[in-house]
């Protein structure tokens, strides 16, 4: 192999033959890649789609590479068979056909005419300026060819996993919907009436309009992988999808809320009134008791009892109102804040009585604890000592009189406990002062 030319050394006809080889498996490999391709059904939705945005950028660009591709390949396989009908002229090749046969294997003795708008359609394979045509060698037009087929690949296949992933789940989200806007509309929960309402509505709008965005342009809910050069690296962008997925759950939670509402509100209704009906007589009880509290206890504070809230009544009412007239969505929030409400009114009232009937639990207290000295005493065999007597029936007197000083009688209840505590010899009970110490030795 001492002559050279602008291929290199003269190949001998076993590089020849290996190269044949070579190039024939990859003649064969591209052509299979290239149909699949063709085929591929991302390819065929593309290009009978109404594209728009980065999508039918993307794609002119990638037709003009797909069809450079063809290109490439037809002059490629141009070249393959003259080499393989060279080489098949004789057994043992001459040096005319070897010089020949390097020259067509390894230099650039490829031409591939283009077009202006392949050219400017994939601008990584442009031409010099002005020229429509351009020479390669076999080994770099492989080189170009994948290039060109991992481009359009990588396209083709990014457009058709968004069209297989989004839509279909678009749809089942929307039949989701319909059946959610349904039911929604059967208690009521409407646009304009229901907060809820006005969200299906705003749900239905989004899905429709991403429905036409993903059509018309899935690459741009394509996010590629990170660090990934294999051909449709990366996953469909859900983003928005999955928030109006979540925003449809809270809708139907929502209504769940009312649909409960509508099978136990009568029951709710009930509870209610029997809530606010105890609270009523708690209050008239304490009202009564006030009226014998001034009438029997002296130089005492008592509270004032404030009536029923009419309120509340009437926001009973409106519920049973929205009941009857079905308006679930209404009467939901109403009945939660009415539950709280009552309960608050019947804590009001209990306190109200407590507060009220404090000074006759007081007088109470201090007639329990005169008769169990008093029973102590007798126990003791000191019944009718005439002392104790005397503070007995003076502390009884004040107890059971109307109206009864709180102060006054709880003195002289102590003066009985301390008369009793000398009469048995037990240590002397120290003075307690005011009304407010209650307590005493019951035993």
């Amino acid at each position: 192999m001492g002559v050279t030319d602008p291929a290199g050394p003269v190949m001998d006809r076993d590089e020849v033959d290996r190269a044949l080889a070579r190039l024939g498996a990859e003649h064969e490999a591209i052509e299979t890649s290239l149909l699949a391709l063709q085929d591929h059904a991302g390819r065929r939705l593309l290009e009978g789609a109404q594209l728009t945005g980065i999508t039918k950028e993307r794609w002119a660009a990638a037709e003009a590479s797909i069809t450079l591709l063809w290109a490439y390949f037809d002059a490629y396989t141009d070249a393959l068979r003259s080499a393989q009908a060279i080489r098949s002229r004789r057994r043992w090749s001459s040096r005319e056909d070897l010089v020949e046969l390097t020259e067509l294997l390894r230099g650039e003795s490829v031409t591939v005419a283009g077009s202006t708008t392949a050219a400017a359609n994939a601008p990584t394979l442009l031409s010099a300026p002005g020229k429509l045509s351009r020479q390669f060698s076999l080994a770099t037009l492989v080189d170009l060819m994948n290039e060109l087929y991992a481009t359009s690949l990588d396209m083709v296949v990014a457009a058709d996993a968004v069209w297989s992933a989004l839509p279909a789940r678009i749809d089942l989200l929307a039949a989701e919907l319909q059946r959610t806007r349904t039911l929604a509309h059967s208690v009521g929960v409407r646009p304009g009436e229901h907060p809820s309402g006005d969200d299906l509505e705003r749900i239905t709008r989004t899905l429709t309009a991403l429905r036409e965005q993903v059509i018309s342009d899935p690459l741009a809910y394509w996010v590629p992988a990170q660090g990934s050069s294999a051909p449709g690296g990366g996953r469909p962008d859900t983003t928005v999808y999955d928030r109006e997925a979540r925003a449809l759950e809270e809708v139907r939670r929502e209504i769940d809320a009312v649909l409960t509402v509508r099978q136990d509100a009568e029951q709710r209704l009930v509870k209610l009134r029997d809530v606010l009906s105890r609270a009523d007589r708690t209050l008239a009880e304490a009202r009564n008791a006030r009226g014998e509290v001034l009438a029997k206890i002296a130089a005492t504070e008592v509270p004032v009892v404030s009536g029923p809230p009419t309120v509340l009544q009437e926001q009973l009412a409106t519920a049973a109102e929205y009941r009857r007239h079905a308006q679930w969505h209404r009467l939901s929030p109403l009945l939660e804040s009415l539950e709280q409400k009552a309960e608050d009114e019947l804590l009001r009232a209990r306190e109200s009585l407590t507060a009220v009937t404090a000074p006759l639990a007081v007088r109470a207290e201090l007639r329990g604890r005169l008769d169990a000295y008093k029973a102590k005493v007798a126990r003791l065999g000191y019944a009718e000592d005439p002392f104790l007597i005397e503070r007995y029936d003076a502390a009884r007197r004040m107890l059971w009189s109307a109206p009864c000083d709180l102060r006054v009688a709880e003195q002289a209840v102590l003066r009985y406990q301390q008369a009793a505590a000398e009469v048995l010899g037990a240590p002397r009970v120290p003075p307690q002062g005011g009304p407010q110490d209650r307590r005493g030795e019951t035993s």
